[in-house]
């Protein structure tokens, strides 16, 4: 047997794929990448030759050395630019023509390298991402604003009433306030801070990725003012929203 099918494995889990997520890639069964991984197959070279395309290796490496001990060039420099980023606190930034993309190469760590990047030397120590928000719903956040979120794991880490990147395989992105139900945990409550917008829910199980709202970035000039009336009546109408939540969960 060559050493192809642990090499696909390490490969695999260097990337974050779920075999169903790097079966898709390869355009083949999730059941061909359980036998690969578990040596009851050796893969096909037309689809070594797409792994190769991916991590750019040859089909000698991927054949014949043990990839996990010994690496290879490609492997060690993305390493290296991993370390690197860490160092230096490099935000990758999601526009929002780049939403429909996110949404199928978040784990993807090549997707992600080509995403722009920028550094803000007030945070420190964590693991950062920053989202371009179009529309009205979280005013008087403007649209057009960019979001600065810390990368949140689980959604128990959740803080209630906190605002997050909520990134979900039928909502895509969005930036709402999370409230929580501790009746129903396997779901999530999206709140606007336009009142204007009713709240909805999600399954956590949709739910891809987390990210705590740490900053706000946007021009001078979209910033809003409101006036007295205009401000009134968005609070009794948040007023309105919230006893309406707290009756659902009660």
């Amino acid at each position: 047997m060559s050493q192809a099918g642990q090499n696909l494995k390490y490969l695999r889990k260097l990337r974050g794929w779920t075999q169903e997520e790097f079966a898709v890639k390869l355009g083949i069964k999730r059941s061909l990448i359980g036998a690969y991984e578990e040596e009851r197959a050796d893969p096909r070279i037309e689809v070594l030759e797409i792994v190769g395309d991916i991590f750019k290796l040859s089909l000698d490496e991927l054949l014949l050395k043990d990839l996990s001990n010994t690496g290879s060039n490609y492997l060690a420099k993305r390493r290296q630019q991993k370390m690197m980023s860490a160092e230096r606190n490099i935000i990758h930034f999601v526009p929002v023509k780049a939403a429909a993309g996110y949404l199928a190469g978040y784990a993807d760590s090549e997707f992600i390298d080509e995403l722009n990047t920028f550094t803000l030397p007030m945070l420190s120590g964590g693991n950062y991402r920053a989202f371009e928000i179009i529309g009205d719903s979280m005013m008087p956040t403007p649209s057009g604003s960019i979001i600065v979120g810390e990368k949140i794991d689980t959604t128990e880490d959740v803080k209630n009433d906190q605002a997050y990147i909520v990134v979900s395989r039928h909502e895509g992105i969005v930036y709402k306030r999370i409230v929580k139900n501790n009746k129903a945990k396997n779901k999530l409550t999206l709140v606007s801070d336009n009142p204007q917008y009713q709240p909805y829910q999600v399954n956590t199980e949709d739910v891809v990725e987390l990210w705590q709202a740490q900053m706000v970035i946007s021009k001078v000039s979209l910033q809003q003012r409101w006036d007295m009336n205009s401000l009134a009546s968005m609070v009794n109408n948040l007023q309105s929203q919230v006893s309406s939540l707290k009756k659902k969960m009660n």
